[in-house]
């Protein structure tokens, strides 16, 4: 079993731990101490509607500040807007180096949900909406400003019974009066395991 670490505390405890100790700690595969900033885009949805991608991007942003405190992180906002404010219809190196030049960012952090695989817990006619349970993946990419380059990705993927979930035509609708306990389960495990790499760990 891995135990994450932020990694201030890395120094410090390879420094006060016993030379007798079998454990060691292991820097995090992802670090970002080398980067001035890094940007981060408001994560995309497919196969559904609603707030679950608002809720994933702001629960990765204080992951990413909880396992690297201090770094600093632009919020770029909404996709397709950042799209048109770069005159471009996908994010490729362009596009990349003008948010760089806009942003003074070095890399920038995108991250793509899809919902799929309905399972109804009450007959098809309950529907459009009813509880359910729901298979969510998660990617989540870092991409070099520069040369447009991946550097890092990784992909999780949760099933949980939600409730208040509806249907519109093949699209999910992720709707309740309060979000975060209903799908709060669900975006936490996606983002506990898909920034498991910005932690050092005990080993």
């Amino acid at each position: 079993m891995n135990i994450k670490i932020p990694i201030y505390t890395l120094l410090f405890s390879l420094v006060a731990a016993p030379a007798c100790s079998k454990r060691v700690l292991v820097p995090p595969r992802l670090d970002l101490q080398p980067y001035p900033a890094v940007g981060l885009v408001t994560f995309t949805m497919e196969n559904a509607k609603g707030d679950l991608d608002q809720m994933a991007t702001d629960q990765f942003l204080a992951e990413l500040h909880n396992a690297q405190p201090g770094t600093p992180v632009v919020e770029l906002g909404d996709y397709e807007a950042l799209l048109q404010q770069c005159g471009r219809e996908k994010l490729d190196r362009e596009a990349l180096r003008t948010i760089a030049a806009e942003y003074g960012v070095a890399t920038v952090f995108v991250g793509h949900m899809k919902a799929s695989n309905i399972s109804p817990r009450a007959s098809i006619s309950q529907f459009p909406r009813v509880g359910a349970t729901v298979s969510v993946q998660l990617t989540v990419r870092m991409l070099e400003t520069e040369v447009g380059a991946t550097l890092w990705t990784n992909t999780a993927r949760a099933k949980e019974s939600v409730g208040d979930l509806g249907l519109s035509g093949s699209q999910i609708i992720f709707s309740a009066q309060d979000p975060k306990e209903a799908y709060g389960d669900l975006v936490r495990h996606l983002i506990a395991e898909v920034t498991t790499d910005m932690y050092a760990t005990w080993r």
